[in-house]
């Protein structure tokens, strides 16, 4: 299906939005099992000006983690590339996914992060609940930007920190 380009927000402060976000719905994929629970991502900025991705999550009372570095595209920081192939093999091209901020609040305590092709989409908080009405904002906007959020899988967080 052809969409009209994704809109991102125009000035992403990575610095407001390095820390601890909690993932709250996510659209199925492939590299996170649908019964991962508690999941969290990390962000830390490098020496190089790259940022450190951490994701965790339970699974089966489990803890697994992925490590990963994100890079912004162009000058509004809102568009970034990330990999967690492991560190010597983040130059191989085409193995890089878009990680696109389309929304966040003006506290940067939520967030609406999607792919280009809406084949990914993420909603994130700095706290493991959102309210229900901040929630369905999000994606009722996620909506709008032709994203299938019939398919959304709402992630428990079971009281278990991962970040």
């Amino acid at each position: 299906m052809d969409h009209p380009p994704l809109p991102t927000v125009p000035a992403l402060d990575l610095l407001r939005y390095l820390g601890t976000w909690y993932e709250i719905d996510r659209l199925p994929m492939r590299h996170e099992p649908e019964d991962a629970t508690d999941v969290s991502a990390h962000y830390t900025l490098d020496d190089d000006g790259s940022i450190r991705v951490r994701n965790r999550c339970l699974r089966g009372g489990e803890l697994e983690e992925a490590i990963g570095q994100a890079k912004p595209v162009d000058a509004s920081n809102s568009r970034l590339e990330v990999s967690f192939l492991p560190e010597g093999l983040r130059w191989i091209p085409f193995t890089k996914g878009d990680y696109w901020v389309i929304l966040v609040d003006g506290a940067y305590t939520a967030a609406l992060v999607g792919s280009p092709d809406r084949k990914y989409l993420w909603l994130l908080s700095r706290e493991p609940r959102m309210d229900e009405i901040t929630r369905q904002h999000y994606i009722a906007y996620a909506r709008q930007q032709g994203f299938d959020v019939d398919r959304l899988i709402h992630t428990p967080h079971t009281g278990h920190p991962t970040a």
